[in-house]
């Protein structure tokens, strides 16, 4: 099976590309084989549409929380939300992300799905800092316009599998809350490249009783100081352990939310 994970980012370029790493999986071992670097959305939207069979584990938030959709007054499927946003431009959508916030008490402004809170992630309405917001912007519209399959939010093509994945709950259990990343030149540091070390090396140690396989990856994922190739790699691990749930739900909680997703990853099963 071919297994691809791809790290996400809201605004790809040369500097900052979407990074893609391509994946074999058999006889019960993960292979890293090849990267790409996308440094635009036309090579995401090309992926998409390759011919399967494949399963992707992409970096971004796919959905928005129950309570956001419901009191923004969005449409209240999935789908229908999601194509209400894809009509918008950027501008637009930060505008009414900014209007929903500005008269609401603190601590009420920005809400997280079930599968955030149970990840420790942040809220997909999140425009600043880490943006993901804006990666649920560019991200889940072309999901649907790429006619995938998502399990437990969207049916399209059966040999074109995606699931959103979140290498910080991998890395987390693997190094604890040890920084092993920056994207900043003068905040990178040598402990930051051991802690990636790290997290590869822990993930090969322990993937038989994380995931129930092996992984096969060389160092040379670990040389990115802003660790795309690394999270990649755990999205990719992410995405094939989906995989060998499939007759499972995808591995996914007993109880999903159809409106706002869920995260793979094992260690989020029987949370939300």
């Amino acid at each position: 099976m071919k297994i691809i994970g791809i790290d996400f980012t809201s605004r790809p370029s040369r500097r900052k590309p979407i990074t893609a790493l391509h994946c074999s999986f058999e006889s019960g071992t993960l292979t890293a084989e090849n990267l790409e670097r996308w440094a635009n959305f036309s090579l995401l939207e090309t992926f998409l549409k390759t011919p399967g069979p494949w399963i992707a584990g992409i970096d971004f938030p796919f959905g928005q929380a129950r309570r956001f959709i419901e009191t923004i007054g969005w449409p209240q499927d999935w789908a229908g939300y999601v194509n209400h946003v894809g009509k918008a431009d950027r501008k637009d959508f930060r505008r009414e992300l900014d209007e929903y916030r500005k008269d609401r008490p603190a601590g009420d402004k920005e809400h997280r799905r079930a599968t955030d809170i149970a990840a420790s992630s942040i809220s997909p309405q999140k425009l600043y800092g880490v943006p993901v917001g804006l990666m649920f912007f560019e991200g889940a519209p072309r999901l649907i316009e790429a006619g995938v399959t998502i399990p437990h939010l969207m049916q399209g093509d059966p040999q074109r599998i995606v699931v959103e994945a979140y290498p910080g709950v991998a890395a987390r259990n693997l190094i604890g809350k040890r920084s092993y990343k920056n994207d900043t030149k003068k905040k990178q540091t040598d402990d930051q490249r051991h802690a990636r070390l790290d997290v590869l090396e822990e993930l090969k140690r322990r993937s038989q009783k994380l995931y129930g396989f092996t992984i096969e990856a060389d160092t040379s994922l670990c040389d990115d100081p802003g660790a795309d190739s690394l999270d990649a790699l755990l999205c990719a691990a992410q995405a094939a352990w989906a995989w060998t749930q499939r007759d499972e739900g995808f591995g996914a909680p007993a109880t999903v939310d159809p409106l706002e997703g869920w995260i793979a990853d094992p260690i989020l099963r029987g949370t939300v």
